[in-house]
Parts: structure tokens; sequence; C-alpha cells
């Protein structure tokens, strides 16, 4: 049974061209005139790559820091003692600590965006992995969230750095931001997720590294972007 859409999802489908492959600059403009919705809707870009999620070798994730912030109060919990803690108290972190922080998550509360963690940290956070992981919430050091400088990744984080990490379908997705920014701001944002998902290519990754690039808006369809986004940089 075909899924039914609301009224406002088809007058914004109605915007994009069947058989179009959008630039950046047509995307946005495009998102910009889709019918709003009561809430301001999050804009988000969505990979499709040539990897094999199932090889280690493979595998893609990264962090970036968009120019314009994602237009989110970005909820952030760090697992520290000492003065890795309080350096992330003074820093805005939401909640701060260790056995007790751990024990909190254990019997269920989630209500958070991102985790930090001291390297020291790291051996009591991992009896929670089953919990941060499913949600791409486990500190890692290649995302800079496992670091004894806490005040700098809580500061960077609430400033607008997301974490991206390839699925299992081979996707990544992150918000680039508000559909109320403005186009020059999304346009900049959209433009540096991209270059970092270019970099953060695997060596062992052959043939067409990025399938395709979707830009979409909450709860509104999809627009694909043309290939010229992002091929050029992975030539």
């Amino acid at each position: 049974m075909a899924k039914k859409h609301s009224k406002r999802y088809n007058k914004a489908a109605a915007l994009v061209e069947a058989d179009k492959s959008y630039s950046l600059t047509e995307a946005i403009d495009t998102v910009k005139k889709f019918p709003a919705p009561k809430f301001n809707p999050t804009v988000t870009l969505s990979f499709h790559l040539g990897v094999d999620p199932r090889k280690s070798d493979q595998m893609v994730r990264g962090s970036v820091s968009l120019p314009h912030g994602t237009g989110k109060n970005v909820r952030v919990v760090v697992f520290a003692q000492g003065a890795a803690a309080d350096a992330a108290k003074e820093a805005g972190a939401e909640e701060v600590g260790y056995e007790d922080l751990i024990k909190k998550i254990q019997d269920g509360y989630t209500d958070f965006d991102s985790a930090i963690a001291t390297p020291d940290a790291m051996a009591g956070v991992r009896k929670i992995a089953r919990v941060l992981g499913p949600r791409g919430l486990m500190p890692n050091p290649k995302t800079g969230t496992v670091t004894d400088d806490t005040a700098t990744a809580v500061k960077e984080v609430k400033a607008g750095r997301v974490d991206y990490k390839l699925d299992k379908n081979g996707n990544i997705s992150a918000a680039i931001g508000k559909a109320d920014f403005e186009p020059q701001a999304l346009q900049e944002n959209a433009q540096a997720f991209v270059d970092s998902v270019v970099r953060a290519k695997p060596p062992s990754a052959k043939g067409n590294y990025i399938q395709g690039v979707t830009m979409a808006a909450s709860m509104l369809p999809g627009i694909p972007l043309e290939s010229a986004t992002y091929s050029a940089k992975t030539a």
C-alpha cells in the first residue's frame, strides 16, 4: 500500500523536478520555497557511499565544524573527574560526572545529543557502549570526543561541530542548519560537510566513492544534488 503524504509534503514535492539533479544553490532555493510547517525544519545532507560497511578498513567517520552552527541547542554530557570535570562544567556541559553519570545512563537517561570523555574515563564508559553506540554517541578519539581538553571539546560541539558515521547501509547524514538560515550560511555549512566526507575517504575504497547526495528538510521531500558538488573534489 502506497504511503500517504500530507498536503504540505505534496506541495513541496511538486516543486522538485523529476529526474533533475540540483546545484547546492538551486537545492537551497527550493528548500526555501517549500511550504513552511509550524516549526523551523532542520536541513540535512545525506550521502550514499560506494564502500562496504562490513569491512573495518572501509569505515567512514569523522567530525566537521560547521561555520554557522546547526541552529540547535546541543545538549552535552561529559565523563570526567577532577579538573577536567570542572572545566567541562564551566564550558557549559549539561551533565558532568563519571560513575554516577554512567549509572544514570544505565537507568535510562538519554536526554542529550553528544557525549565527551577523558581518556581515563573510557574504561567505565565502555560499560554503556550498547546504549551510546547505536545512537552514535560513543566518544571516539577520531571525532575529538575523547580528550583531556574537555572545555574546548564542549565549546566546539556546542558551536556547531557535528559527528558522522557510516551506517550499515553505506549512508551518512547530518544536520547542516535550519530552514530559516540565510542561503549563504546553508551553502557554506553544506560545503564544509561535503569537504569533510571527501577527506574521510578510506584508502581502501575503490571506484565511485560518493554515489549520491540528497538535501532534505524535516518531514519534506529530498532534493538530489548534482555530482559536480562533490565529484571534482573526489577525482
